[in-house]
């Protein structure tokens, strides 16, 4: 008997050692300076970058060290992909898709980067890092910034009706040719411009206009020193604001994350970011855990971001955004969204064709085998069927026919749209700051469980947090069933939306209203503070199950000329609507308004 427990407890041992070695094996710890990448030589990193990625591709369990310092990358040698973009760009505005990319990961799976503070320096256009068919993928301590950003920056030092003389931020390289004023960077020129507006005092954004100085008669009066001479008078331009300008196209973006699982970003700050922001694309499970996208303070810069900073198209699984910091982008600072496709033809009982219809989206890979699918009508947003995807066959870039296990639903119109709700997250947005933007804070439309607490959104230009959900325009779906508002503070905002300026906006863009059909279900708006300029708090249309309760309401004088005496509470065909207001708020909101609704649709009470 002893002779077997012996036996027993040896082939235990030999077994966990066994196990432990295979452990401590596949634990490959890469470092960068191993492969000859080493920081602060300003030269070219992106061949010694591509052979160690290729090289350790082929470990199980990898985390990849790079010692802290600056790296800087070039495109010449950087790797390149076809990448079909979520919300980038038209088969005009960039026929084509080959992107090209600093930091490429492919079909990597159980990998740490470790940043350890270094700064990758991006030169010429590039997508800062991508992360494709990737799983259990993590990024840490890093940053990533551009030599020459696509976003060229000018103060105005002096301004008359006839005459500015602006300081133009040294990062923004530019030339004067013929009295005129040339921004261009490594291997571009600005051909077109989008201009955004700065009051750096008050660290509020506004659409303007280059025009009035890319016309004028220019003069180098000094380095990053022009005198414009032509006719201001209708601009009202001021000494100290900031005119921030690129060109529109959507060429690259600031990372790519796509058809991947289990991602986390923690501690990247993401100083420059062209075309777009951190784009997640039909991925499950994301994290991005104090991502900071702000201009370095020695730059002197105001932009970080050319559109928008987080952006999510056809995720399922949890995302988690916190601790994050968005300070200086042209667009919103987190939008979460799904693709509604429209229905072009019925081909049988069980095949359709659908097609993407915004511009800017097309090429993705929006359906997979087993997919479950909405059926939509297209201007009343009322979902009136679901089925099974069976098989995807792409027709063209814009086409798809999708094979069903079942019949095509009755009330089918051509013309309709079909959402993947297979690809819905569940969503987490806490303890974050977002300002710095002229347009929306948040954006969000999915079914799956939503909370937005405990965030600070500071002069938002426009709505604090939008919830939409359209067939018409950008083709953004879908309706929310279970969303949470608590704990947040909201400081100015919406002051580009007068008179319409409501800081929490639920509109679908259903342009047909169905009796008893309501697009949103189940929001709940509590415990927030709203230190506004203005009337306008809450606006909603077509949904059912709405509270707004514990609320605090605060007037500022910070916008005293933006005020348009909007009611601060505005519903239109809503039911279930419950409205707690303190009476220490009596005088600072306006009166509650209805369309739509019968008297026992809302109710309201003071506390």
């Amino acid at each position: 008997m002893t002779k077997q427990i012996n036996i027993f407890s040896l082939f235990v041992f030999l077994f966990l050692n066994l196990n432990a070695q295979t452990s401590l094996e596949t634990e490959k710890i890469i470092n960068a300076k191993d492969y000859g990448i080493y920081p602060n030589t300003f030269e070219n990193i992106a061949p010694l970058l591509n052979k160690m990625v290729v090289e350790i591709a082929h470990f199980p369990l990898v985390k990849l060290v790079f010692e802290k310092g600056r790296y800087d990358i070039w495109p010449e040698s950087s790797p390149k992909r076809e990448y079909f973009i979520s919300n980038t760009s038209t088969e005009r505005e960039c026929p084509s898709k080959i992107k090209t990319i600093a930091l490429l990961f492919e079909n990597f799976k159980d990998i740490v980067i470790e940043g350890n503070g270094a700064l990758f320096m991006i030169h010429g256009k590039m997508i800062n890092f991508a992360f494709d068919h990737c799983e259990n993928i993590k990024i840490q301590n890093i940053s990533f910034d551009y030599e020459r950003p696509t976003m060229s920056e000018l103060t105005f030092d002096e301004v008359t009706d006839r005459m500015i003389i602006a300081i133009i931020n040294p990062s923004s390289t530019y030339a004067v040719i013929d009295n005129k004023l040339k921004f261009y960077g490594e291997g571009w020129t600005m051909k077109h411009d989008h201009t955004i507006l700065i009051d750096p005092e008050l660290f509020a954004f506004y659409y303007s206009k280059f025009s009035p100085l890319r016309k004028s008669k220019a003069t180098e009066l000094a380095p990053f020193k022009i005198k414009f001479e032509g006719d201001y008078s209708r601009f009202k331009f001021k000494k100290g604001q900031v005119l921030t300008v690129r060109d529109p196209i959507r060429d690259q973006v600031g990372a790519f994350i796509a058809y991947s699982k289990n991602v986390v970003l923690q501690n990247v700050q993401m100083h420059y970011m062209h075309g777009m922001g951190i784009i997640n694309q039909f991925n499950e499970n994301v994290t991005l855990d104090k991502v900071i996208v702000k201009p370095r303070k020695e730059t002197g810069r105001k932009i970080a971001a050319f559109a928008d900073c987080f952006h999510f198209s056809g995720c399922k699984g949890q995302i988690i955004i916190e601790n994050c910091e968005t300070g200086g982008g042209h667009d919103d600072p987190v939008n979460v969204h799904g693709t509604h496709l429209k229905i072009t033809k019925r081909v049988s009982e069980d095949k359709i064709n659908v097609r993407f219809m915004h511009g800017q989206t097309y090429g993705l890979d929006a359906f997979f085998r087993g997919d479950t699918l909405d059926f939509v009508h297209a201007k009343s947003l009322q979902i009136y069927g679901t089925a099974q995807v069976k098989e995807v066959k792409k027709i063209n870039d814009r086409d798809l026919q999708l094979t069903l296990t079942n019949t095509i639903p009755k009330g089918f119109k051509e013309g309709d749209v079909v959402e993947n709700v297979t690809w819905t997250p569940s969503v987490i947005i806490r303890n974050n700051y977002f300002s710095g933007t002229n347009t929306r804070g948040v954006l969000l439309t999915t079914r799956k469980k939503a909370v937005i607490e405990n965030n600070t959104f500071f002069r938002t230009g426009m709505h604090a947090i939008l919830i939409a959900n359209d067939a018409s325009s950008w083709y953004e779906s879908g309706s929310v069933r279970d969303v949470t508002i608590r704990g947040n503070r909201f400081v100015d905002c919406a002051y580009n939306q007068v008179p319409n300026n409501y800081i929490i906006n639920i509109w679908p863009e259903n342009h047909k209203m169905i009796p008893d059909y309501y697009v949103h279900k189940n929001i709940t708006i509590e415990n927030n503070i709203f230190e506004t300029f203005d009337t306008p708090i809450l606006r909603a249309k077509s949904t059912s199950g709405l509270i707004f309760r514990n609320n605090k309401i605060v007037h500022t004088d910070t916008f005293t000329n933006e005020k348009g005496g909007k009611p601060s509470f505005n519903f239109v065909q809503c039911k279930n609507v419950e409205i707690d207001l303190h009476k220490s708020d009596k005088g600072k909101f306006d009166k509650i308004q209805t369309k739509n609704m019968e008297t026992g649709d809302i109710k309201v009470e003071e506390k």
